[in-house]
């Protein structure tokens, strides 16, 4: 319930944002018809294309939004003939026969057929192929939770949810609006002068459409900025995350928590052939869920590895659940690449449809299970550390099911690298992602929304402030740098500095420099980097750019890009 108000109250701020105003002159096309007739169609039809538009594009991957790219094309077309038809009477007849069977009659029966809730509803949906809201704080939310879910009847509730929001405030502004309308027309008798000047708005708003002005220039133009009222709701409203219990100590009962579950919804197995909880019976089961650019799973792998070959002939089978994060995660090569760097010898499921995350009810990388022999999950453990308590719970689980004789003492991986434990710095920086979907603490000024444009960082940052600094093309998941010598600065504190980073589509190597404070990092520099700071991006995955040699201090980072087309994602502490 909370949520859905969350998405309510970020749809009645869309109206607010600058990206709405290309669709206000074909909202108000038809403010000065009955309403119910005519506006609450067009808004209702408006809404649940926009839900289901933005549902499959959350969801469905690429072909999706090739899709909705068709559609748009197709409503364009047809919203410019209404334009027309409104502007100039005479050649509505002659214009609307070819559109009559595309859009359902939207243009001319607008015109000749009065007040039609069917035209008004067709009108709407057009409207909402084009409909591309600024992805503020709230839809970031729910675009990246429908993501990470799956194809549900909640996910779609949800983006209906912020539709009708905004629909509540589009609606509201078309009842004033028509008002004024009315007062006009009898005031001045301009009811011809209206209809043509609508006419001439909306042909403006689908130009501004067709130049990418929705989704380019507006997302920068900030009339009413509406970010900081959203996160404030956001962080109103978000439940505290979920404290994970400590792990039972030696002598406490260890709980029942549940069965497990199927893991058939694995798309691809890797070092075994699939996997099931029937093939399992009468073996101690360690479900680690994981990604391969996160960090927290890459400081965990060690000790999962570790536990892998220590018990593996006495009775324990670790299954790693690949949960992708970003898109490149969901590339078997990429996968299979990272498993063979890891050095991973145990089962690893591909998860990439969250069929087994959603399974077991799932929220966190990395997540650990521990399942008896009989196939009841007995303990969980989300996040790094108490890697003592874990192998606790394992040895206990394998004495339960009768084996004996078990090695001793704990796993003590000595990790190196980006595998080694993090510093403990609670003040460290936190996780910032690049991409606009989820970024926070961005100090460049607005960001182009999918639009390539020059940025310039300014002279002095704040702490865990960052900022662009030449051409860059600005997406929902990552940035890519358009031109070379394109850097990101950014005041950060903490031992380690790690940037999630691949090269462009064309796959070729990307050159790369860092400095700290101005000068070449020296003893400071991470394992993919040299003491000058050189370094080349040759795959998708996180790379170790910054390991200070004494404390966590505050330091100022930058990052140029000697070629152009590298692809940037998520900078993590440690």
């Amino acid at each position: 319930m909370i949520l859905l108000i969350l998405a309510f109250l970020g749809g009645v701020l869309t109206i607010l944002s600058p990206c709405i105003l290309p669709v206000l002159p074909f909202v108000f096309a038809r403010a000065d018809r009955p309403f119910v007739r005519n506006g609450l169609p067009m808004l209702a039809g408006m809404a649940l294309t926009f839900a289901l538009v933005a549902t499959l594009a959350a969801v469905g991957g690429g072909w999706a939004v090739q899709a909705n790219q068709y559609g748009r094309y197709v409503a364009l077309a047809v919203l410019a003939m209404l334009g027309l038809t409104l502007l100039v009477p005479h050649l509505a007849e002659w214009i609307s026969r070819p559109f009559v069977r595309l859009g359902n009659r939207i243009n001319q029966r607008s015109v000749t057929q009065g007040d039609s809730p069917w035209s008004a509803a067709g009108l709407g949906i057009a409207t909402g192929l084009l409909w591309a809201p600024c992805a503020g704080p709230i839809l970031g939310l729910l675009l990246t939770g429908a993501a990470l879910k799956g194809a549900s009847v909640q996910t779609t509730l949800l983006l209906l949810t912020y539709a009708g929001g905004a629909a509540v405030s589009l609606a509201l502004a078309l009842w004033v609006g028509g008002r004024v309308f009315e007062v006009m027309k009898r005031s001045l008798g301009a009811g011809e002068w209206l209809r043509r000047v609508l006419g001439v708005l909306v042909l403006c708003g689908v130009a501004a459409i067709a130049l990418g002005l929705d989704t380019g220039l507006l997302t920068r133009v900030s009339l009413a900025s509406t970010s900081g009222v959203e996160q404030k709701l956001v962080d109103a409203v978000r439940p505290a995350p979920a404290v994970a219990a400590p792990l039972p100590k030696v002598g406490d009962a260890l709980p029942v928590e549940g069965e497990l579950p199927p893991l058939s919804g694995a798309t691809q197995w890797f070092n075994s052939p699939p996997l099931s909880p029937e093939s399992l019976h009468g073996k101690v089961v360690l479900v680690d869920f994981w990604t391969y650019s996160c960090i927290n799973c890459i400081r965990s792998l060690p000790y999962v590895n570790a536990w892998a070959q220590k018990y593996r002939d006495h009775g324990l089978v670790v299954i790693g659940v690949h949960s992708p994060e970003f898109a490149f995660e969901k590339n078997p090569a990429n996968v299979a690449k990272a498993i063979k760097d890891f050095h991973i010898t145990y089962p690893v499921a591909m998860d990439n449809n969250y069929a087994i995350w959603q399974a077991f009810n799932n929220e966190y990388w990395p997540a650990h299970y521990f399942i008896d022999a009989h196939g009841a999950i007995r303990a969980h453990h989300f996040g790094e550390g108490d890697y003592a308590g874990s192998e606790d719970v394992i040895r206990r689980l394998l004495r339960e099911a009768g084996y004996e004789d078990l090695p001793g003492g704990y796993v003590q991986p000595g990790a190196a690298g980006a595998e080694a434990a993090g510093s403990g710095d609670a003040s460290r920086s936190p996780e910032t992602y690049v991409g606009y979907a989820r970024s926070a603490n961005f100090a460049g000024g607005q960001v182009a929304h999918d639009d390539s444009w020059p940025y310039h960082a300014p002279a002095a940052l704040l702490v865990n402030q960052w900022a662009f600094d030449g051409r860059w093309t600005v997406n929902e998941q990552s940035a890519t740098v358009d031109q070379s010598h394109g850097a990101i600065v950014y005041r950060f504190r903490g031992r380690d500095l790690h940037l999630v980073m691949g090269p462009g589509k064309d796959g070729k190597p990307v050159r790369f420099r860092v400095t700290l404070d101005g000068k070449p990092p020296g003893a400071d520099h991470g394992a993919d980097i040299d003491a000058d700071g050189n370094g080349t991006i040759g795959a998708q995955r996180l790379y170790q750019l910054v390991r200070q040699t004494h404390g966590t201090g505050e330091r100022i980072f930058e990052i140029s890009f000697l070629d152009p087309l590298a692809r940037v994602y998520a900078f993590t502490f440690g």
